[in-house]
C-alpha cells in the first residue's frame, strides 16, 4: 500500500511538472502579455515563500512574509505580466547558480567537496583515498554542468528566439540533468568498480531520514 501510494505520488509530481512546463512554454511561444504568465511566473516563487512560511517558528513572521510578499507581486504585476520571459530567465539562472555555488563553495580549501559527503552518507563511513578524489571530480563536473547551462541559456535567452529558449529550459533541462548522472555511473562502474552503486537520490534519503530522525 505505501509503496502504491509513493508510485501515485510521483506520477502525480511528474504530471505537475510536465504540465507547468507546457504552460510555460505556451506562454513563452506566444509571445504575448498574459496573465496566465504571470501566474505561472509567480507560482514558484510563491511556493518556495509559502514553505518558508509555514515551517518558520514564528506565526507572525510566516504571516508578515505573506502580506509583504502579496503587496511586492501586486506593485510588480504589471512589470511581471510584461515581461514574462524575463522573470522565467531570472528563475532559471537563479536556480542554476544556487546550485553551481553549492556545489562549487565546498571545493574550497578545508571543505569537503559535496559528492564526497554525498558518498560518505551512502556508505555510512569515510571514503578511500581513491574514491575521495574520483568524488571530488565529480563534484568539480556538476560544478562545470551548471556553468555550462547557465551559459548555454543566457545565449539562448539574448540570442536565439524566445520559444527556441523555452523549449531548452523546459524540455531539455532535466534531462540533461538526468544524462549526466547516466554518464557519471557509467564512469563510476569503469573507473571504481568497487564503489558502491548509490546515488545522489540515495544520500538525500539518507539526509532526510537523519533529520526526520533529529
Amino acid at each position: 500500500m505505501l509503496e502504491a501510494m509513493r508510485i501515485v505520488r510521483g506520477l502525480s509530481i511528474t504530471v505537475m511538472i510536465v504540465t507547468y512546463a507546457v504552460l510555460v512554454h505556451h506562454v513563452n511561444a506566444s509571445g504575448q502579455a498574459s496573465t496566465l504568465g504571470a501566474v505561472l511566473a509567480l507560482m514558484p516563487v510563491f511556493l518556495l515563500i509559502i514553505t518558508v512560511a509555514v515551517k518558520t517558528t514564528s506565526r507572525a513572521a510566516g504571516i508578515s512574509l505573506l502580506l509583504i510578499s502579496g503587496i511586492a507581486s501586486w506593485l510588480a504585476w504589471p512589470f511581471i505580466k510584461q515581461y514574462t520571459g524575463f522573470v522565467f530567465w531570472i528563475q532559471d539562472i537563479g536556480l542554476l547558480l544556487v546550485l553551481l555555488m553549492t556545489f562549487g563553495w565546498t571545493l574550497q580549501k578545508d571543505r569537503k567537496p559535496l559528492c564526497v559527503h554525498f558518498a560518505e552518507m551512502i556508505n555510512g563511513e569515510a571514503l578511500p583515498a581513491e574514491h575521495e578524489r574520483y568524488a571530488h571530480k565529480v563534484t568539480v563536473a556538476w560544478v562545470a554542468f551548471f556553468a555550462i547551462m547557465i551559459i548555454t541559456s543566457t545565449l539562448l535567452f539574448f540570442m536565439a528566439p524566445l520559444a527556441t529558449w523555452s523549449i531548452f529550459v523546459n524540455f531539455l533541462t532535466l534531462p540533461f540533468v538526468a544524462l549526466m548522472f547516466m554518464v557519471e555511473f557509467m564512469v563510476r562502474r569503469r573507473v571504481l568498480a568497487d564503489l558502491p552503486t548509490g546515488h545522489i537520490l540515495d544520500a538525500v534519503r539518507a539526509y532526510l531520514n537523519n533529520s526526520a530522525r533529529v
